[in-house]
């Protein structure tokens, strides 16, 4: 079936590197999967345009339901954050990784489509990558919180120096950045293509006062890595104000804090996808599977 260049998105250098890494049901029961190419391209097409998925180009994707259903098992088995793993372990080889990295997020608003569920009081989750091999479960509340704009949902990046995701999760909007930090750092992991641990570690790690916290920077001098975080005007004062008791001021390496600005642009480069830029997923790990497909593209075309 022929398709116009609109829908091919992914180029045959890409394709050819990613699709290694894709599951398939070789000597398992069931009918054997369908074009790979050609669903993976309609889960891009869905996403980048924030369409419904029944009104997925049935002449370019086929049908929606087999589109939808492969995005939703892999989502649950991780297939994305394994290619993301690899994409990460062949740059690292290379020495293409820059592990000054930063970290923020970006709150999104939840269309009505995506919160027409229960969502019962409980304890705030994160969704990461470890979270998801773990049980592969959609957590309690399904990460919309309610925050001043609504029902929202907050996407939470690591990245490089060159601002690609390292590490990426989902929470509800109204969770402060710093109770993620710790599962962010956690969620690091880039094997080496030869032997060796997989490296967990970066070197220093940009933030803005959201991350200025004691725990925080205590956490960070025990792992080795370098804070580049602005102390808050409050915590100024607090210091200040104990004197000798309030122990030496955290000076700022301003030169490397201007780097931070890289995770700024890969939420701009996040939100071009506009089904990720408003949330219409109910559940959240299909939500935050098209995030990390999202962060595959970033590193395919680097």
């Amino acid at each position: 079936m022929s398709r116009s260049r609109r829908t091919r998105l992914l180029t045959d250098e890409q394709w050819n590197r990613l699709v290694p890494h894709l599951p398939d049901n070789a000597g398992k029961v069931g009918r054997p999967f369908a074009d790979h190419r050609r669903i993976v391209e309609g889960i891009i097409y869905r996403y980048r345009t924030g369409i419904p998925w029944r009104d997925l180009p049935r002449d370019a994707f086929g049908p929606w339901q087999t589109v939808w259903k492969r995005h939703r098992k892999w989502a649950a088995d991780g297939t994305w954050d394994r290619v993301l793993t690899h994409l990460t372990a062949c740059a690292d080889a290379h020495d293409q990784i820059d592990w000054t990295v930063s970290v923020d997020s970006t709150i999104n608003r939840a269309h009505q489509h995506a919160t027409n569920t229960t969502r019962p009081s409980s304890e705030p989750q994160t969704l990461t990558r470890r979270a998801v091999g773990i049980s592969g479960s959609e957590p309690a509340a399904h990460g919309i919180g309610r925050s001043r704009g609504g029902l929202t949902t907050k996407v939470h990046h690591i990245v490089d120096g060159r601002g690609r995701p390292l590490a990426i999760a989902i929470s509800e909007g109204q969770i402060h950045d710093g109770q993620v930090l710790p599962l962010l750092l956690g969620d690091i992991r880039v094997p080496r293509l030869g032997p060796g641990r997989p490296r967990t570690t970066p070197a220093a790690l940009l933030g803005d006062k959201a991350y200025s916290s004691k725990q925080i920077r205590t956490a960070l001098a025990a792992r080795g890595v370098r804070a580049v975080i602005p102390e808050r005007a409050d915590q100024q004062a607090n210091r200040k104000r104990k004197g000798r008791g309030g122990g030496r001021p955290h000076t700022v390496d301003s030169e490397t804090y201007k780097r931070r600005n890289v995770v700024e642009r890969s939420f701009n480069v996040l939100k071009q996808w506009r089904g990720l830029a408003t949330r219409y997923d109910k559940l959240a790990i299909v939500y935050r599977s098209a995030a990390v497909l999202a962060a595959v593209i970033v590193w395919l075309r680097s």
